[in-house]
């Protein structure tokens, strides 16, 4: 019997219809008379789904005991007992509870389809294995039931449900994925707009790559050559001159065009190793390509034409993109060239464009091809030492131990020599050795004897014979040296490269540890990468590592310019001409490591300066917006007193001077937090963060509104957090005070706290009118007010002092919609432990 098929829903998270869809397919199936039962569904009480259990066949779960309480699992030998054509099984990435057949319930399903029985499943991107850190990262929350990425890639059948989170959303919010006590708590921490969003994103991108792979799947298996359009791939052929970066922007031009366009450069380099390309312009290129979100081959073949068209067909590409040759006209003459050939031999599944450049018809530039081997000095001395000596002292040994030995055996001795000299010192001890030994065998071996005669014309001819194959013997194994040496070169340089496109790929940014590779690689005793604004300025060292780097290109033993003002200068031996090659590709590297880290310090700084702004703003909304309150009550209070109209009591001037002292307090206060908040702007002072618990700092922020305006709901259990307890009062303050003031008559603003990862979230619930989606981040602006405020108190600075109080102690404050009707504001908070503390040295004069 053969294996059963596997079929999965796969959704982007909870409650998109998978389930639903799974029991949609069963019912189709039953119409066609299909035998299909359920093994394992879990409606979750959602009414919809559940109504579709009616009319199939379930199996009996097997009840589990496990530490006092009972719990119900998939009963694998009931179902196999059964051998249904098709079983339904939910939730593959379940664990199942100990005791089980099996710990994973995918277990139990293979186990299924190694009976012969088909089975139809669920599961949610995130619970595959491999996307379980990049779930963690966008949700704060860690999926403990995983499947492997290779269970699901083996399905037969994978289908997508999908819906965007809005839609989902809505549903979750009208009660049709949780009950109605969980759906705020849900909208507000895992289903949330953005997460929503990413998961989608990552399903889409999963299930395309398996289709992808289902298409390559199908080509290769009916060895289909030809080129299926599904997706537009653009190749881009390389030479290594500089009309690449034309051809690879006109490429990436071509694939913005079209929805999910890809370009792929390739370089084909000659089979022998050898190359005319320049490494630092292919470096440059590789890093435009993979700046234009493309990708990079190096490809090895003997014809050009045959090896780009070959990988355009194994990648399945739609285009090639090729640049007009660089070659004479009058070179034409003798073969068309690359790009006419490619154009010839496409044929019709492939479009090919050949670009115009200034490099057009201007020659093709080569470099030199170094022909000796790097044998080292010792090598050649004991080379020449043995074709020289070597027949000497065997003339010698054969004159006087065996003068009668033949003249053929005498020359293979003396081959043996000159066969050696080539092993050790190349071709030029081997043709010296072959020279100097048929001069020794005429004079020696050859009558008449001690002549450099020979009177026997057969001897002439043996003699012309031992040259001749002493020269191609010597020949041969020198080329045969030449190509271990060269072979064992470039097998180095690979790795090299390999290292250097890799720490790309990583995006590694370290400019001092790829220095110090490129210094261990050449064994140099310093390397500097130095720098300058124009060519009449000084040179500057951007990094440097070693001992006594230089300070310019000229002073050292080896520079290599990169670009027009950048160098890379190297003491402690002159380098030969064919490792520069390699140098380029580490030059080019760390001139885009240095332009990365620059980028990275701007980012940095304009972050600074934006938070700077944002302070500032924060800061004269503050005062405007916040100082009002007190001091209306003060300048009532005081006008109050000095009325002489009026004649007060005892009473009644102890409550008007305790209104004095409480709106002097509360201006102490705010002018205490608006001195901190200003003087982070200038550097004077940080926000002072420091452990503290929530339900100690938000009932103090509570003191500017109506005692029963507020619910308050804060637990005692919740994990401390990290702040800055005067400045998130304040924002607190402020954004409660918005809630209460927009709230309808007799509704309470419902403030609660809970733990998420490593935060804690603080959310302000009020049952006003809301907010469009589009407005969300409009209220947060100074002096924006959305509608008409009911009571007409504030202009409109409130939030924006919230937010700008929040990011600057490490926080977010974010306004979503309340289920049923109103606005939620939800404050991010940094749990205590996530994050070092902040320790700064502040002044005497400092408030806190």
């Amino acid at each position: 019997m053969g294996r059963g098929k596997l079929r999965i829903y796969l959704g982007a998270a909870p409650g998109v219809g998978k389930t639903y869809a799974m029991l949609s397919e069963a019912h189709r199936r039953i119409e066609r008379g299909t035998d299909c039962v359920v093994g394992f569904v879990e409606h979750h009480s959602r009414p919809r789904t559940e109504v579709m259990l009616h009319g199939l066949e379930l199996i009996e779960r097997r009840k589990i005991e496990y530490r006092g309480s009972t719990f119900t699992e998939m009963d694998v030998d009931a179902i196999l007992s059964r051998r249904p054509a098709v079983a339904l099984v939910d939730e593959l990435a379940h664990t199942n509870v100990p005791g089980s057949r099996n710990s994973k319930r995918w277990q139990d399903v293979e186990e299924l389809l190694q009976a012969g029985i088909d089975v139809v499943s669920t599961v949610n991107i995130q619970h595959l294995e491999s996307l379980g850190d990049v779930v963690e990262t966008i949700t704060g929350v860690r999926q403990r039931e995983t499947v492997p990425d290779e269970v699901a890639r083996r399905a037969d059948q994978i289908e997508l449900v999908d819906m965007s989170p809005q839609a989902l959303r809505r549903r979750m919010a009208h009660g049709n994925v949780y009950k109605p006590d969980k759906v705020d708590a849900a909208l507000s921490n895992y289903f949330r707009p953005g997460n929503l969003t990413a998961l989608r994103e990552l399903a889409l991108l999963w299930v395309a790559d398996r289709v992808d792979e289902y298409l390559q799947e199908y080509r290769g298996e009916h060895n289909i050559r030809s080129t299926w359009q599904a997706r537009e791939r653009i190749v881009v052929g390389l030479t290594g001159g500089p009309e690449g970066r034309t051809l690879i922007r006109r490429a990436a031009r071509l694939a913005e065009k079209g929805a999910g366009g890809e370009v792929l450069a390739v370089y084909i380099a000659a089979s022998d190793g050898l190359t005319s390309a320049s490494p630092k312009e292919l470096a440059v290129q590789r890093t435009l390509v993979e700046d234009l979100g493309g990708t990079f081959h190096h490809v090895i073949g003997d014809s050009v034409p045959d090896a780009l068209l070959e990988f355009a067909r194994g990648c399945n590409a739609t285009q090639i993109v090729l640049g007009v040759s660089r070659r004479r006209s009058w070179q034409s003459v003798f073969s068309p060239g690359v790009s006419a050939t490619v154009a010839r031999e496409s044929g019709p599944d492939l479009d090919v464009h050949i670009v115009t450049h200034d490099e057009a018809a201007k020659g093709r530039r080569r470099l030199p091809v170094a022909r000796g081997a790097r044998l080292g000095r010792s090598r050649i001395i004991w080379g020449w030492l043995t074709g020289i000596a070597g027949p000497a002292l065997l003339a010698v040994l054969l004159n006087l131990a065996v003068p009668d030995l033949g003249l053929a055996n005498d020359m293979l001795l003396f081959l043996t020599c000159t066969v050696a000299a080539a092993l050790l010192g190349g071709l030029l001890p081997a043709l010296a050795s072959a020279a100097f030994g048929s001069l020794l065998l005429n004079y020696f071996f050859t009558p008449p004897l001690h002549e450099f005669t020979i009177s026997d014309p057969k001897n002439i001819v043996a003699i012309a014979i031992f040259v001749g194959v002493a020269v191609s013997v010597a020949s041969v194994v020198d080329l045969a040296a030449r190509r271990t040496h060269q072979a064992a070169r470039l097998r180095a340089e690979s790795e090299i490269l390999s290292f250097l496109a890799g720490s790309v790929l990583r995006g590694e940014n370290s400019l001092d540890a790829l220095l110090e590779r490129l210094r261990e690689t050449f064994a140099m005793q310093s390397v500097a990468l130095l720098e300058r604004t124009s060519e009449v300025d000084p040179w500057t060292t951007a990094a440097s590592v070693g001992t006594s780097p230089v300070g310019r290109p000229e002073d050292a033993d080896v520079d290599l310019p990169i670009g027009d003002n950048m160098a890379l200068a190297l003491t402690g031996r002159v380098l030969p001409a064919e490792d520069r090659r390699v140098l380029g590709a580490f030059a080019a590297q760390a001139a885009v490591v240095l332009d990365r880290q620059r980028l990275v310090d701007e980012a940095e700084k304009s972050r600074a300066l934006a938070e700077g702004n944002r302070i500032r703003t924060a800061l004269l909304a503050a005062v405007s917006h916040d100082l009002r309150t007190p001091l209306a009550g003060i300048k009532a209070s005081v006008t109050s007193l000095r009325s002489a109209d009026v004649e007060w009591s005892e009473e009644d001037k102890a409550e008007l001077l305790e209104g004095i002292e409480d709106g002097a307090d509360r201006l102490a206060a705010l002018i205490g937090n608006l001195l901190d908040m200003s003087r982070l702007n200038t550097g004077t002072v940080v926000p002072l963060i420091r452990e503290t618990d929530l339900d100690e700092v938000v009932p103090m922020a509570l003191g500017g509104v109506p005692e029963d305006s507020v619910d308050l709901d804060i637990s005692e259990t919740l994990p401390m957090i990290a702040v800055d307890r005067g400045l998130l009062e304040r924002a607190v303050a402020n954004i409660v005070e918005n809630a209460v003031k927009y709230s309808p008559d007799g509704q309470r603003v419902h403030v609660s706290a809970s733990a998420l990862g490593n935060r804690v979230e603080l959310r302000v619930v009020d049952r006003g009118p809301g907010v469009p989606d589009e407005a969300k981040d409009r209220i947060f602006e100074p002096f924006q007010r959305h509608g008409d405020a009911p009571r007409g108190a504030g202009v409109g600075l409130g939030l924006a002092v919230a937010r700008g109080f929040t990011e600057a102690i490490g926080g977010t404050l974010t306004a979503e919609d309340t289920p049923g009707g109103g606005l939620t504001m939800v404050i991010t908070l940094p749990m205590a432990g996530s994050a070092p503390p902040v320790t700064a040295d502040l002044p005497t004069s400092a408030v806190t």
